[in-house]
């Protein structure tokens, strides 16, 4: 095991994101000169942002991979952790619930941090109920079964215009979802606490009436420069 897969790693990057926010870590991904920014996945459930490690899943259509049948969902629950977020690939065009109610719950009682799904979800209310943090494209009451499978736990996923990899981090709030290369997280995880803390000083400024002219100057313009 690397340092960067050590679990006391992991568990300081996500301390760290979780203390930021998207437009904050877009910001760093842009002064990086990174992507990973997703919009259109409003949060459906749950209160306040959500950030962790990617466990991934990934649905398709045809038929599942060898071995033991198994309701698609579950194999992320168990390789989940509390740091971790569950990410859903769904883009097969077929409107059919790529989470539900009884894995809401499975996630809940696992004390999974949250799911990001690009697709559709069901039994929604069950998810508010329950307080879990699910973000999603869509919503739907179709089911999964006899419409979609799963190809795979922990494996390349597309979200937006991105790759995801299990094991990258993820961050989702009322702006966007995004997503950090485990490769960069340091990297972008130092750009984002100076962009936070530049504007932090700005909100300071301004409370303390400092014209917002003079406070969103040249300096704010080239932020991501530096």
């Amino acid at each position: 095991m690397t340092g960067t897969d050590s679990i006391e790693f992991v568990a300081t990057c996500v301390e760290r994101l979780r203390r930021l926010d998207c437009c904050a870590v877009s910001d760093a991904l842009d002064r990086l000169k990174l992507g990973g920014a997703v919009s259109g996945l409003p949060q459906r459930s749950g209160v306040g942002k959500v950030a962790g490690r990617v466990v991934t899943m990934k649905l398709g259509t045809g038929e599942p991979p060898p071995g033991p049948p198994r309701h698609l969902g579950c194999n992320a629950i168990e390789a989940a952790s509390p740091l971790d977020v569950i990410v859903v690939e769904q883009r097969t065009g077929i409107e059919a619930g790529s989470w539900g109610g009884i894995l809401t719950l499975g996630a809940k009682v696992r004390g999974v941090a949250g799911v990001i799904s690009d697709g559709a979800v069901r039994d929604i209310d069950e998810a508010i109920a329950y307080g879990l943090p699910i973000f999603s494209r869509a919503l739907t009451a179709r089911t999964a079964r006899g419409r979609i499978v799963e190809k795979g736990t922990n494996v390349p996923i597309t979200i937006g215009e991105f790759e995801v990899q299990p094991g990258d981090y993820v961050i989702a709030d009322g702006s966007a979802v995004v997503f950090v290369p485990a490769g960069k997280v340091g990297a972008v995880l130092d750009a984002a606490e100076a962009i936070a803390a530049k504007e932090a000083a700005m909100a300071k400024a301004l409370l303390a009436g400092v014209p917002i002219s003079e406070v969103m100057g040249g300096n704010y313009e080239n932020m991501l420069k530096t």
